[in-house]
């Protein structure tokens, strides 16, 4: 069964059972792309802005009060997620997400006319542009809505497991303080470091990570709500913005406030590119503490060995026994995945053209899709990794006693030069530092104590 509707282009044929009309109905046939959508925090986002321009529209005077109240319960039931598959325009579609903003308006509009007794398709009544769209414009709205659903899905998805992430490098960090081994420079043995102190600068970084989040989010906190075409407001009532955005908080419990400068937030994406910058970085910061925990438990008795990474299946289809690193692997390939979407969104973001970026369905579809990446990967490196990492104490202390680098404490006391005699030497016979020098003779008793202890190297008290 199919209802037959028409917009500006003329009639189009709609499937009698769905929500949305004829404009959403064109964007499936002509953007049959990837079949991917934009997510449903996208989704719930746009809800939030029919909302709260609604209520402003109706404080204004300029909707109906029975009509601005259906549209508020259907936009209502969408932010509640009753009708995510009504929302159908491939990810890759119009730019400025004018079909996606068509879909919220058509979806509304029916479900509001439902709402208030009438059938699908009365647009005379309720209709998408006039109504659910008042005030609105798909150029504003919906670098809106990526603000929005960027910050609802950082709040509640990302900066918990990333601050989990963090508390848990910090908590190894100080179990670990007191297990010596060799550090590495170069891949070669340098200067003698202690577990804890190597977790405690993992944790620092993660730290930097999410600092450079909450400043990213700053930006975001600025909507662009009754900025309209190209940011003059043309169609809004006077105070139009500021209404919406008290109502938008009340809906969403976060303090945004109305974008300084229309005409910035609707030509450009900074806040948006910020934010991808600042989900490259942590995820460039993560692939490089994942590389690093690979590299410590590698062996577990041909390489380092110097950790010991939970066992969480087996290894090898061919290798009996074989357990392999496979939590710290996918931490890897999905940060490698937010680091190519922060590429399609710097393009997106530089690609705008004078009043208008039109690119924003893509800066979407990969900032969103990136948040989300993130949040399941840490959350499942959190829970079946890093949890359970433990230390090889004997590995650990076998090899920071045969480190050549402990010549390096030897060099104010008898030079440079002579120093790297006793290393040069040390690694000729395949014998230890301390080996050398007590065959030597150069230091007392009490000199070998202070200068050739691993621990007291790294500056930590016992």
């Amino acid at each position: 069964m199919v209802r037959l509707e028409k917009d500006t282009l003329g009639e189009v044929k709609v499937p009698d059972n769905v929500y949305y009309g004829p404009q959403t109905a064109r964007a499936v046939e002509n953007f049959r792309v990837s079949g991917e959508r934009l997510p449903a925090s996208f989704i719930r986002a746009q809800a939030a802005i029919k909302t709260a321009s609604a209520r402003a529209n109706m404080q204004s005077g300029r909707l109906d009060q029975k009509i601005g109240e259906a549209i508020v319960q259907a936009a209502t039931e969408i932010r509640g997620g009753k009708f995510d598959k009504q929302f159908v325009v491939d990810a890759f579609q119009s730019g400025a997400g004018t079909s996606q903003n068509m879909n919220a308006n058509e979806v509304i509009a029916n479900r509001a006319l439902e709402i208030m007794g009438y059938g699908k398709g009365r647009y005379d009544i309720i209709h998408p542009n006039d109504h659910v769209n008042m005030s609105q414009s798909s150029n504003d709205t919906t670098h809106t809505a990526i603000h929005i659903s960027a910050m609802e899905s950082l709040k509640k998805d990302l900066l918990p497991v990333v601050i989990e992430l963090n508390e848990l490098l910090l908590n190894r960090a100080a179990e670990f303080m007191e297990i010596v081994k060799p550090g590495r420079t170069h891949l070669q043995d340098a200067v003698p470091i202690t577990l804890g102190q190597e977790f405690s600068g993992y944790a620092r970084t993660v730290e930097l990570g999410v600092e450079r989040l909450f400043r990213a989010m700053n930006d975001l906190e600025e909507l662009n709500m009754g900025g309209t075409a190209v940011g003059t407001g043309l169609n809004t009532p006077t105070g139009f913005g500021a209404i919406a955005i008290k109502e938008m908080n009340s809906l969403t419990g976060i303090d945004f406030r109305l974008a300084e400068n229309a005409f910035e937030a609707t030509q450009g994406a900074d806040a948006i590119l910020n934010t991808s910058a600042a989900l490259r970085n942590l995820a460039a910061s993560l692939i490089k503490i994942a590389n690093d925990l690979r590299l410590l438990s590698s062996g577990p008795r041909a390489s380092l060995g110097e950790i010991k990474l939970p066992a969480v299946q087996p290894g090898s289809s061919i290798m009996p026994g074989k357990v392999n690193p496979v939590m710290a692997e996918m931490l890897n390939m999905a940060c490698f995945q937010v680091i190519g979407n922060d590429t399609a969104i710097m393009m997106a973001a530089q690609a705008g053209q004078l009043e208008l970026n039109v690119f924003t369905p893509v800066l979407a579809y990969n900032l969103l899709k990136s948040i989300h990446i993130l949040s399941g990967a840490i959350d499942s490196f959190n829970r079946n990794c890093l949890n359970g990492i433990t230390a090889n104490r004997e590995r650990c202390a076998k090899l920071a006693e045969s480190s050549l680098a402990i010549a390096t404490s030897l060099a104010p006391e008898i030079g440079y030069e002579k120093a790297a005699e006793v290393s040069y030497r040390a690694h000729r016979e395949n014998r230890t530092i301390r080996e050398i020098v007590d065959e030597m003779g150069i230091l007392t008793e009490e000199e070998k104590q202070e200068l050739l202890d691993p621990m007291k190297l790294t500056g930590v008290k016992k």
